[in-house]
């Protein structure tokens, strides 16, 4: 019954998000920069990644470790939610003070900071949300689960809809997508936890009889209270996994941020990257939906007496599936980047385009990243990989500083490819050592024979004069065909995995 649930459960977060989010990325986000112009769109986007950057310090690990917390002791789930709500609060308060006092470093004049704080609520309440969500993990709703996780998306499809596509609509304002986010994050918010509520009250039939460890199961009425040895317990344990992810957010979304700051005309600049950005966002959810399974996954096959062949092939496995992926991606979109910029933008196409067709390779490193880095993170290697994350920042920080005041949106797009592919090198070598995996000579020259076709595919292509949707279609053929004949995909292998979960 439990692993129906769970399989059902990442079939419907799976489908979802692919029907909704490619939607929400390549039509409302494109639509917005398209109607407010990259320069004032780029004014948003380095303020956006400012108050993305510091996002962690709003949860600080809470949400996986109430997730674990409640799966294994689902009667806890009152006493604790009105502490982890009191400690988010407080969490708001250091948030606004770290922002904000970066905004004041920077320079912020008026504007910016009222977008930045509508900017911190917003990043507040998806916090929230993906807390009230890890509690219907946590009590396996994984249904429920699966609709809020889209919710606050649809929401402002129809909202932002409106705004671009209805006629007679006003002059749209990048303020008008700000708020659109706030009036999404509250509905979701609100549904979700009159969903929670409702299942709260539910679990009181269930804690009369089960044993609470000395612990008071009755269901009283919600009152807010923080307990210090609380709050200094869920901040020990998750403190290593909210560093990794500050650092990986930064070196990430760091980019836009100093094209703004160093540059005269940075905000164009910051403009120009978030569209090239766009299309690599999109491709890496899906890069990220593809490796859901492995945490719990790795979890299980690095547990005492380890596996060593059976984590080979695993590993291979995934590997091998998002690394076709990732090639395929980046040598055929980079070679159509001109006609895919044309099709979603309408201005600046020759400077999207020269820092597409670099940033779009950051596939590869950042898919890589997704298969070894969670299996480090699922063998407890944190303190390895907030190491190797601050050596990645550290890169990228130092290389915008070099190109940017050069070759503005450029530069910062060779910064990213060299921090991404800094940080999947060394999380790949790292990985082998740790588990004494040596990659066949085989397999290696299986990939480079993969990445060689692909490329003579797309320069044929090229050369014949396809429309982008035929040649797209051919690629996909052409790449299918190539990992079956070379054996990079095993359809016995992908079968035996989807049974053993």
């Amino acid at each position: 019954m439990l692993q129906k649930k769970l399989l059902s459960g990442l079939f419907w977060v799976l489908l979802l998000n692919l029907l909704i989010k490619p939607f929400w990325i390549l039509g409302i986000e494109v639509g917005m920069q398209n109607a407010v112009g990259h320069e004032e769109y780029g004014f948003y986007f380095a303020i956006f990644n400012l108050a993305y950057i510091f996002n962690i310090l709003l949860d600080l690990g809470i949400t996986n470790y109430n997730t674990r917390n409640i799966a294994r002791h689902p009667q806890l789930l009152h006493k604790h939610f009105s502490s982890i709500i009191t400690v988010k609060i407080l969490l708001l308060g250091l948030y606004l003070v770290a922002t904000f006092t970066i905004g004041l470093l920077k320079g912020y004049h008026s504007r910016q900071f009222s977008i930045l704080a509508f900017l911190c609520i917003n990043q507040f309440l998806n916090s929230f949300i993906l807390y009230l969500r890890s509690n219907f993990e946590g009590l396996l709703l994984f249904k429920w689960d699966s609709v809020i996780s889209i919710l606050d998306r649809v929401i402002m499809i129809l909202i932002c809809g409106c705004l671009l596509w209805l006629p007679n609509h006003p002059a749209i304002k990048i303020e008008y997508f700000v708020y659109a986010q706030t009036a999404a994050y509250l509905i979701t918010t609100a549904v979700a936890l009159a969903v929670l509520l409702s299942r709260m009250k539910k679990l009181k039939v269930n804690c009369e009889t089960v044993n609470c460890e000395g612990v008071n199961c009755e269901l009283t009425n919600l009152n807010l209270r923080f307990s210090w040895p609380f709050t200094f317990a869920i901040i020990k344990q998750s403190a290593p996994y909210a560093l990794l992810v500050l650092l990986m957010a930064s070196y990430n979304r760091i980019d836009p941020v100093l094209l703004e700051s160093l540059i005269p005309d940075g905000t164009l600049q910051a403009g120009i990257y978030a569209g090239a950005f766009r299309l690599l966002d999109a491709l890496t959810m899906i890069a990220y939906l593809v490796s859901v399974p492995l945490l719990p996954i790795y979890s299980k096959l690095t547990r005492p007496p380890i596996d060593t062949p059976h984590l080979a092939s695993v590993t291979r496995l995934m590997f091998s599936l998002i690394i076709i992926f990732a090639i395929t991606a980046a040598i055929t979109f980079s070679s159509m980047s001109h006609t895919l910029m044309s099709l979603l933008f309408e201005e600046n196409i020759d400077q999207l385009e020269k820092v597409f067709r670099i940033l779009i390779y950051s596939i590869i490193p950042i898919s890589v990243t997704y298969i070894f880095g969670t299996l480090l993170t699922a063998d407890g290697r944190l303190r390895r990989l907030n190491i190797l994350a601050a050596c990645s920042l550290a890169l990228n920080i130092l290389i915008n500083l070099i190109l940017i005041p050069r070759h503005g949106a450029i530069g910062s797009a060779y910064a990213s490819l060299a921090a991404q592919s800094f940080m999947a090198v060394t999380q790949l070598v790292s990985a082998l050592r740790q588990f004494d995996m040596k990659p066949h000579c085989s397999y290696t020259i299986k990939i480079a024979l993969f990445t060689l076709f692909i490329i003579g595919c797309n320069i044929l292509l090229r050369q014949m004069g396809i429309s982008w949707l035929p040649w797209l279609l051919a690629i996909l053929a052409a790449a299918l065909i190539a990992a079956l004949l070379l054996r990079l995909i095993n359809i016995k292998e992908i079968m035996t995995i989807i049974k053993e979960q």
